[in-house]
């Protein structure tokens, strides 16, 4: 019997890390050995190197991912504290070791199974020890999850209702930001106090458009992802979906934000209502391991006319209170208001320096401030698409 083979057979006995099989790599892998004819198994060679290279181009890191992403029984229970059988971890042993055996093949114990000359197409690879990386890992569970959450940072919620990794997400970083130090300290030091255990309030961001709330939530994120922590957008629309947003990652061992960008409620609301429940902490939609970080422009978040103010409600007041005191139910309020002209000009000059723009000092500043003014006012966002406009 072939090593291919073998370990082909080992595949097919798999009963922990069975979900594996149902990857397209696995898929390619198995086929290429249940193929008799000689033809037929090149077509399925071609196709699992092609999906290696796809996906990399290095079968050893391919199946490396896959295996930290997997959900199953073994990794749920570790992460849950609960004792797993020894018929289990006897499987998960074995297993580990058949999946160290596959990475450690190359394109010429492919040839040997082919019993031909020919030759093919060789991959990149490389031989790692899967038992004691996957065993090190679930020592720190908390800082690596498992399932989606192991290898993405920032996800989203699609048209069903399910929790999905974002695609190209943000890379932002907090190294690249200039100005408003002292409002992002504030955000930092709350997400360490929640990553530490202690008490983590609900974050709101206000203020004036283009001041970097949004970019600064994404960047923390980026920056406390090693630590543990992941990225849960959730569009207003979605708010009453948090009861089993919140299920779902309650029992996880990472933390989340759950943050919702841009967020302004109508009166009357449906939205508002399961927000407001949310932030008072209502055992129907709370999760320990989850905070809510908001950003907006405005500081009470109801759009309010002043026609609202003239109502029929006999207790019309209490109406008002109760929708411009939504952002009191945030532990903590931000303000990132519009720069004052120094930090918009310092915003400037290191944008230049940082993209080697080379122009004289106080035409650089006179052409940035005439650029703000045909905008209408000056930010950090601002200050961007004017440097961008040089490039």
């Amino acid at each position: 019997m072939s090593k291919v083979t073998e370990i082909y057979t080992n595949l097919s006995l798999f009963c922990v890390f069975r979900g594996l099989l149902s990857k397209k790599l696995f898929k390619d892998f198995m086929a290429f050995v249940e193929e008799n004819d000689n033809s037929s198994k090149l077509k399925k060679y071609g196709e699992f190197v092609y999906e290696i290279n796809k996906n990399g181009g290095n079968l050893a890191q391919c199946v490396r991912k896959m295996l930290f992403e997997d959900e199953n029984i073994y990794v749920v229970s570790k992460a849950k504290g609960v004792e797993v059988p020894q018929s289990i971890r006897g499987a998960v042993a074995s297993e580990l070791n058949t999946l160290t055996d596959l990475v450690a093949l190359n394109s010429k114990a492919f040839q040997l199974d082919l019993r031909t000359s020919h030759s093919l197409p060789e991959f990149e690879t490389n031989r790692i020890d899967l038992k004691k990386e996957y065993e090190a890992r679930l020592e720190s569970i908390e800082k690596y999850g498992y399932g989606i959450f192991a290898s993405n940072c920032m996800f989203s919620v699609d048209e069903n209702g399910d929790i999905i990794p974002v695609l190209s997400a943000d890379t932002t970083s907090l190294d690249s930001f200039i100005g408003y130090q002292a409002e992002r300290q504030r955000v930092i030091d709350n997400t360490l106090a929640f990553l530490e255990g202690r008490p983590g309030a609900n974050v709101l961001l206000y203020g004036d458009a283009g001041t970097g709330k949004s970019s600064t939530v994404k960047a923390i994120a980026n920056h406390f992802f090693d630590c543990g922590l992941r990225l849960l957008e959730v569009r207003k629309n979605q708010l009453l979906l948090l009861p089993k947003i919140m299920g779902e990652i309650s029992k996880n061992p990472l933390k989340f934000i759950i943050f919702i960008d841009d967020l302004s409620f109508n009166q009357n609301d449906d939205c508002f209502s399961m927000l407001k429940a949310t932030l008072e902490g209502s055992a129907s939609v709370r999760a320990k391991n989850a905070i809510i970080y908001a950003t907006s422009n405005r500081r009470h978040i109801v759009k309010e006319s002043f026609g609202d103010r003239d109502g029929t409600e006999v207790h019309r007041n209490d109406t008002i209170q109760e929708t411009i005191s939504l952002s009191e139910r945030f532990g903590l309020t931000v303000l990132f208001s519009k720069p004052p002209k120094a930090l918009y000009l310092e915003i400037i000059n290191q944008l230049a320096k940082k993209h080697n723009i080379k122009m004289d000092k106080n035409e650089l500043e006179t052409k940035a401030e005439a650029f703000a003014l045909s905008r209408g006012y000056r930010s950090p966002r601002c200050a961007e698409q004017f440097i961008d406009s040089l490039i």
